[in-house]
C-alpha cells in the first residue's frame, strides 16, 4: 500500500513538473473580421511590438520575404471571390506574405497556409501584386492589420507598423448577388413580401437602375401600413422621378409619422429633402 502511495505522489510531482507557466506573449494573437458588401473577410495574425527598434531597413530587411507578422504565418479568408486591386481571388483561405522595399512592397497571398521565410516557395503564390507604401506622420508601436475606407462593395486592408503603411483594396461583386435575389424574392415571385418589395426598390434607388420599377415596388411596399423611414425613401424616389408634388406630399407625410414616433432625425431629413426640391 506504502509502495502505491509513493508512486502516485510521484505521479502528480511530475505532472506538476511539466506544468507550464502561462505567460503574456510578446507577439498576442489578434482576429479582424469585416464584412465587405456581401462578402465576409477575416484575419488572424500576431502583433508584435516596436520596443525601441528600427524596423524597416535594419530589423526587417529591404527585399527579403516577410510572413507580414510574427509567430506563425498570417492567414486571410475571404467568403466569396473578391478583387484585390483589380486582381481575382478565389473565395478560400491564403497566408500573407510580403516584401518591404523603400519605394514599394510586393504583397502574396500564399496557398501554402503553414508557410515562414524559411520555406516560402514562389510556385505557391495565389497572388502577387506590386504595392506603393505611404509615410506616417505618428509612429504605430505594435503591428495592426485593419480596415478602412469601407463602402457597400468595397473596403481598404491596411498594413500599418512604425512609420509605414501598405494598402490592398478589396472590392467584391455585389450587384449580381442582390439582383439574383431580388429577382427569386420579389420579380419572380407573386407572392413578395412588403419587407422584400421595399428593399428592392431601395436598392434600385441608391444605385440608379430602373426608377420606375422601383416606384412600382415601392408603392406596394407602403400602400397598407408605411413606416416615416420608408416613405422618406420614397420622397427620394418621387423627387429623382422628378413628380415633385408627389414628393413634397410623402414628406409631409413621414414628418408626421416620425414626429409620432418621436423621431427628430426622420424630421430633419425630410425638411432637408423638402428644402431642396425645385420652387413652385
Amino acid at each position: 500500500m506504502k509502495k502505491i502511495f509513493a508512486a502516485f505522489l510521484i505521479c502528480c510531482c511530475t505532472a506538476v513538473g511539466y506544468a507550464q507557466i502561462n505567460t503574456p506573449q510578446p507577439s498576442p494573437a489578434a482576429t479582424v473580421s469585416q464584412r465587405v458588401g456581401l462578402t465576409d473577410v477575416k484575419v488572424e495574425y500576431s502583433r508584435p511590438s516596436l520596443r525601441g527598434r528600427k524596423l524597416f531597413g535594419e530589423v526587417r530587411e529591404y527585399g527579403k520575404v516577410w510572413r507580414t507578422g510574427a509567430n506563425q504565418a498570417t492567414k486571410i479568408t475571404f467568403s466569396d471571390e473578391v478583387m484585390l486591386n483589380g486582381t481575382k481571388v478565389p473565395a478560400g483561405e491564403y497566408a500573407v506574405m510580403s516584401i518591404p522595399n523603400k519605394a514599394e512592397w510586393t504583397f502574396i497571398l500564399s496557398k501554402d497556409l503553414k508557410v515562414s521565410e524559411q520555406s516560402y516557395k514562389p510556385e505557391n503564390d495565389a497572388l502577387r501584386l506590386t504595392v506603393k507604401p505611404a509615410a506616417l506622420s505618428q509612429k504605430v508601436e505594435t503591428f495592426t492589420i485593419d480596415f478602412s475606407d469601407v463602402t457597400n462593395t468595397g473596403a481598404n486592408l491596411n498594413i500599418s507598423w512604425e512609420n509605414v503603411r501598405a494598402t490592398v483594396r478589396i472590392e467584391t461583386d455585389v450587384d449580381s448577388k442582390v439582383t439574383a435575389q431580388i429577382k427569386e424574392k420579389v420579380t419572380d415571385n407573386p407572392n413578395a413580401t412588403p419587407g422584400d418589395m421595399y428593399a428592392a426598390a431601395l436598392y434600385y434607388l441608391d444605385n440608379n437602375k430602373d426608377l420606375k420599377q422601383a416606384m412600382i415596388w415601392m408603392d406596394k411596399a407602403t400602400e397598407k401600413d408605411p413606416k416615416f423611414w420608408q416613405l422618406h425613401q420614397k420622397a427620394k424616389l418621387q423627387a429623382k422621378l422628378k413628380d415633385y408634388k408627389a414628393a413634397e406630399a410623402t414628406a409631409k407625410q413621414s414628418i408626421e409619422l416620425a414626429k409620432a414616433a418621436n423621431n427628430a432625425d426622420y424630421v430633419k431629413m425630410n425638411e432637408k429633402l423638402l428644402a431642396e426640391l425645385p420652387k413652385k
